[in-house]
């Protein structure tokens, strides 16, 4: 069978994002995909971002994680999203990103994809799950088959988690161990969905 394709598009301003996505890398690659892992562009103004040294300190260490495009999406079997909860919305980094996948979504080049999502935000009910449920929203217009984690593993309510996607408030110091676990089963369940669709195509013939 074919091998499945993962790209891991995420946003990250001080760096929880950056550690989830970076998370759902090791679940991919111990699932046996091919990973892509990429950064969408940096919108905010150098002003705005020199006010926060954490901001401006974690932009400049990630510099090198090259940034999203549409190729990412088109060469992709399963995409996981990761951004911060902006007032209950996903952060305008990846809105804007999102906006821009038009011609691929003109091309039909979005139906099918397996697409499963990850937030933060500050606390415990600051957007996360309004973020996850607007990304819902992408997948419904893409065609896309979405794959939440719903309640299918002990990970999920260690964590304190919900059925839309891994969640969590700011980690400085490290995800913790429940966490990660949610992550790396939400990703491998998104690729086990994939891989069902990829044996059922090339069972079918041409």
């Amino acid at each position: 069978m074919s091998q499945v394709k993962v790209s891991i598009i995420y946003y990250s301003a001080t760096g929880t994002n950056y550690r989830m996505a970076q998370e759902a890398v090791h679940a991919a690659e111990q699932a046996g995909a091919a990973v892509r892992m990429r950064r969408v562009r940096e919108l905010a103004p150098e002003e705005a971002i020199n006010r926060r040294p954490e901001w401006k300190a974690h932009l400049e260490a990630t510099r090198d994680i090259p940034e999203a495009t549409l190729d990412d999406i088109d060469w992709a079997d399963v995409i996981v999203l990761s951004t911060p909860t902006r007032f209950g919305l996903v952060s305008a980094q990846m809105k804007q990103f999102l906006d821009s996948t038009g011609p691929l979504w003109a091309q039909g080049k979005l139906t099918n994809k397996v697409m499963t999502f990850m937030t933060s935000a500050q606390n415990l009910h600051g957007g996360q799950e309004m973020t996850l449920l607007s990304l819902f929203v992408v997948a419904a217009h893409w065609g896309a088959i979405l794959v939440p984690p719903g309640y299918t593993s002990p990970a999920i309510f260690e964590s304190g988690g919900n059925p839309y996607g891994t969640s969590t408030i700011p980690q400085p110091e490290g995800l913790n161990e429940s966490l990660v676990r949610t992550i790396h089963h939400q990703v491998q369940r998104a690729i086990q969905v994939a891989e069902w669709i990829l044996r059922g195509r090339e069972a079918t013939p041409s």
